[in-house]
């Protein structure tokens, strides 16, 4: 027959933080010598532990026991000394107790000396004259001289002429290679040709039934090529003035394009996630780029490798090789959609833009060089470079910065003016251009306008000087 069963007790549920606090108060109860209060602190611990941190900190760091020479009448002192631990007296009467001296000799070499290593070394005396405040870190301060470029000079940009004619968002632009005009495409569906010295309009071109989202002009050929939200790709002959050649093959939207500087090839990509190689005279593809998991949305192309370069929304931007039409690389430094780059005209390196960062990367490898000093925080959608080293970025929001190649500093941030009668929300950047001089810039905005710009002939760098502060901390991506 069975016993009687005795009930256990239920065990109360404690959080971890609960049974840590009981641990240590066990432990406490066990070796604390005075209930109640902590245990005082261990001098030669403390000792032991000052004299370990600055063997590790402080390694080629050496005492000097010879007091310094006294400094001659004509110059200034070169000794750098710390008060000691028990005279401030001494410290009046011109001799140091305790003196530091870093680098490998002993004789000290004056303030922000460059020693071996190349770095700036100050000492600072501390202030008080306890003894554990000479052992500590804030009585010698390291600084490293910054590596960061400075930037050169530019004279401000300033906006000298407002261009009107169009009926929608003007979203492309080229200059001719005469330098004597350049064409804009726009959501109108037309293309319109401009006279570059007095911004009058010359011809108007019609023939796509969607906004033109690409335009570019050959420098061998009297062809301009364009290309559209109709899937459609045109080559004109500016001779005739009519389309002599289109390239079908686009399941979508066109929104780049590109001309080979060598080559007879064409470049365009788009909705359907493909760069396309086309033959200019023959209409045939000769390439599908495909690789990009989402729209292609810039593009730009070199005479040597890697020959072509596509940014994408699908934040990759991609090196291709075009003999053989496969992927030489892909970057993936930037986390949004890299809508705009800009080739450098003379040096082996680009730039992209995205809504988190622009950076600068060299070729032919694609090396990441740096970030750029700001963060315009908005979407970017045109970016140009010239041969001075400004690049221009144009945003969504209407901003258009103007920065320093070089040292990626900002040297002027200013806002376009909508033309009167339009919101203030159609202060948009859709395009941006250099003319073949470098001289003179060109907007297309989203109030229809296209505006031009140029340096400010009067600025100096004593008007406008650069407000310029090294980064202190250099992100790697």
């Amino acid at each position: 027959m069975p016993g009687p069963t005795t009930e256990v007790e239920p065990i109360e549920p404690q959080s971890l933080k609960k049974l840590s606090i009981k641990s240590l108060k066990r432990s406490l109860d066990l070796f604390s010598p005075v209930h109640g209060q902590f245990a005082p602190p261990d001098a030669e611990a403390k000792m032991i532990r000052l004299s370990h941190k600055m063997k590790v900190a402080f390694g080629g760091v050496e005492p000097v026991t010879q007091p310094p020479r006294q400094p001659e009448k004509t110059g200034t002192s070169t000794a750098l000394a710390l008060p000691g631990p028990e005279s401030s007296k001494s410290v009046q009467r011109g001799v140091t107790e305790n003196a530091l001296v870093v680098g490998p000799t002993l004789q000290p070499k004056g303030l922000n000396s460059i020693g071996p290593s190349g770095k700036c070394t100050t000492i600072i005396p501390a202030s008080g004259s306890s003894y554990e405040r000479n052992y500590s870190t804030s009585a010698l301060m390291e600084r490293i001289p910054s590596r960061w470029p400075r930037p050169e000079w530019h004279a401000p940009w300033k906006n000298y002429r407002v261009i009107q004619g169009h009926l929608g968002w003007v979203r492309s632009v080229a200059f001719d290679p005469s330098n004597e005009w350049f064409c804009t495409g726009s959501a109108d569906r037309t293309i319109k040709i401009w006279d570059v010295a007095t911004g009058v309009l010359k011809l108007t071109l019609t023939g796509h039934i969607e906004q033109v989202r690409g335009l570019a002009v050959s420098n061998r050929h009297t062809y301009m090529f364009s290309a559209g939200d109709d899937k459609q790709v045109k080559c004109w002959d500016l001779e005739q003035n009519k389309v002599i050649r289109s390239y079908h093959g686009h399941l979508s939207g066109v929104y780049c394009l590109a001309l080979h500087p060598t080559l007879d090839v064409l470049l365009t990509g788009g909705r359907d996630s493909v760069c396309r190689v086309w033959d200019i005279r023959t209409k045939m593809q000769i390439f599908a780029l495909s690789g990009h998991e989402s729209t292609v949305c810039s593009v730009f192309t070199r005479p040597t490798d890697p020959q072509v370069v596509t940014g994408s929304h699908d934040t990759t931007i991609k090196f291709w090789d075009l003999r053989y039409g496969k992927t030489m690389a892909t970057l993936t430094h930037h986390k949004k959609s890299v809508r705009a780059m800009a080739l450098h005209p003379k040096e082996n390196a680009f730039a992209s833009a995205s809504a988190d960062n622009t950076k600068k990367f060299s070729l032919p490898k694609g090396e990441f060089c740096h970030n750029m000093l700001s963060q315009q925080k908005t979407i970017i959608n045109a970016m140009a470079v010239n041969e001075d080293g400004v690049m221009v970025t144009g945003g969504d929001n209407g901003s258009i910065w103007f920065w320093d190649w070089k040292s990626g500093h900002s040297f002027q941030q200013s806002e376009t003016i909508v033309q009167p009668g339009s919101l203030e929300s159609e202060a948009g950047i859709y395009a941006a251009c250099y003319d073949q001089t470098g001289s003179r810039l060109v907007t297309c905005e989203a109030d229809k306008t296209i505006k031009m710009w140029k340096e400010d002939e009067n600025a100096t760098p004593e008007t406008h000087p650069v407000n310029f502060k090294p980064p202190k901390d250099i992100r790697r991506f």
